[in-house]
């Protein structure tokens, strides 16, 4: 239902009373605001009572105002541009303390998301890593800061990492160019969701890869071929991607696949450890006496 909400409450217009005409029109006419907006601040828009508003949900086939509001947030996030964001988190701030509002949204993301992981399909995840003859990491635009810090982590751990960092898509495809049914690719895309990398996704699967997703939701583009599907609740402050708790979803990946491995990290940390000394890789703080 996600997908043709708007197209649904035109086609059941004729349909509707009086007041949830009124609903009706300014959800299409400004669907980014009303997506979050309370059902009691919504009857307040447009003059009706909070009661109507939630009939209106009903109407349409959701069990409460909360799902198709849902349904909206999640419509927006894939379809808003970056001025369009802006404006809708303007609404949303308003006179609050813009540290406090961001960094507690933060904070509710990564406990819901631990709250709604998939446990099985993360331990999936990490054996099918550990396994792996070739890991191909995916993740562009801001994705890519998550895929470059799972790579650089992994590097540590195994000796098989190849980061699919490509400007174009014809590079993406050369680099995934080998990739075969002993191998898994690891893709990260949160809205707006990136479409070379559900490509590349779909590409990694075609060819017999184990593919994970770490994304937002089942609705996801890139859930649609993975065979483990991790997910991280995400949200959009003004223009920015808060990818807080989808960082934190990568520290447990990177944490539990480090268990696993850990008399192999030992040795390579070992010798790294030495090369960083040799070659002053990392400032060090002398002591200085009282």
């Amino acid at each position: 239902m996600n997908r043709d909400i708007l197209s649904n409450i035109q086609a059941q217009m004729p349909t509707f009373s009086k007041g949830q005409k009124l609903i009706a029109n300014f959800i299409l006419n400004s669907y980014d605001k009303a997506a979050f907006m309370t059902a009691s601040k919504l009857g307040k828009t447009v003059k009706v009572s909070e009661s109507t508003v939630v009939r209106f949900a009903a109407e349409l086939g959701y069990d409460g105002y909360p799902a198709m509001q849902r349904t909206l947030q999640e419509m927006i996030r894939n379809k808003l541009t970056s001025v369009q964001r802006i404006e809708v988190s303007d609404d949303r701030i308003g006179n609050h303390d813009i540290l406090s509002m961001v960094m507690q949204s933060d904070m509710d993301k990564v406990r819901l998301t631990l709250e709604q992981i998939d446990r099985a399909a993360f331990d999936g995840a990490v054996s099918d890593i550990v396994a792996a003859k070739r890991i191909y990491i995916l993740g562009v635009r801001s994705a890519g800061a998550l895929s470059t810090f799972l790579a650089f982590y992994f590097n540590l751990i195994f000796e098989n990492v190849t980061h699919v960092a490509a400007s174009s898509a014809s590079e993406v495809f050369e680099h995934l160019l080998r990739v075969g049914p002993d191998d898994v690719v690891i893709g990260i895309s949160f809205p707006r969701y990136s479409k070379r990398t559900v490509k590349a996704m779909e590409f990694a699967h075609d060819r017999g890869a184990r593919v994970i997703a770490i994304t937002d939701s089942e609705a996801s583009p890139l859930a649609d071929t993975a065979d483990r599907v991790l997910m991280a609740k995400s949200d959009m402050v003004s223009f920015v991607d808060s990818l807080v708790a989808p960082l934190s979803l990568v520290n447990a990946l990177i944490v539990a696949i480090s268990r696993v491995k850990k008399q192999d990290i030992s040795k390579s940390l070992g010798e790294l450890e030495h090369i960083w000394a040799e070659y002053e890789v990392y400032e060090t703080v002398e002591e200085q006496n009282s």
